[in-house]
């Protein structure tokens, strides 16, 4: 299986920098030694293993520049990309700018995303969660796992 699963939570350190606990670390692909870490979609930072990060910034590298959209998403995606490393003892810094982004402070969860691992602030994660209803889940994985016509049956 190539990507993640899990979820683990851990704390940022007084410098802002945290451990990739074990279970993840065993996830990674061979040689992940650097990563590229950004805002996510919601109010979390998204790492991104090199392997990952690359076809995305190759993708995004080929848009039309002459289009005012792939402007704008490209500033507002591109916008706080850092690469980061893991220092000599396995933690990773988090990007001050990045940090304040998310409202990270000291209990965050990192949470498998297939391809990526997503940061969250821990109270917000939880916050997530406890305001979804099974029955909201339930339709939202009819709307996204479901085909149109699959659905007739």
């Amino acid at each position: 299986m190539k990507g993640f699963l899990g979820e683990y939570e851990v704390t940022l350190d007084a410098k802002g920098r945290f451990l990739l606990p074990a279970g993840l670390k065993k996830q990674l692909p061979e040689g992940a030694d650097s990563f590229v870490i950004n805002r996510g979609f919601e109010k979390c930072l998204t790492l991104y293993p090199m392997a990952s990060w690359k076809p995305i910034f190759d993708r995004i590298s080929k848009l039309n520049d002459f289009d005012p959209k792939v402007r704008e998403f490209r500033r507002y995606f591109l916008n706080g990309a850092t690469e980061v490393e893991p220092d000599t003892a396995g933690r990773i810094l988090l990007p001050p700018n990045l940090k304040s982004h998310a409202s990270l402070e000291k209990d965050i969860v990192l949470v498998s995303a297939v391809d990526k691992i997503e940061i969250w602030d821990a109270a917000q994660y939880k916050k997530l969660f406890d305001s979804f209803s099974p029955d909201a889940f339930s339709s939202l994985a009819l709307q996204v796992m479901v085909k149109p016509e699959e659905s007739n049956n």
